[in-house]
């Protein structure tokens, strides 16, 4: 049986991490920061952890992810 192939769209996007989550870029920061509160700006720097009904998706698209 070949190799399964993982999601070339989710290996860009996701990274797992020692304990099994999926750590994904925070949403809503690409355009329109005038409309948005700077409170809302703060608080979406850096990463944030997937829920457990997002992290079953995103493991189904990376077969070989840990």
């Amino acid at each position: 049986m070949p190799k399964m192939k993982t999601k070339s769209a989710a290996k860009k996007r996701f990274k797992v991490t020692a304990t099994g989550k999926i750590k994904s870029g925070q949403a809503g920061k690409r355009h329109g920061m005038i409309k948005r509160t700077t409170k809302f700006i703060r608080d979406a720097r850096g990463t944030t952890v997937l829920s457990e009904q997002d992290t079953k998706i995103v493991k189904s698209y990376m077969p070989y992810a840990r």
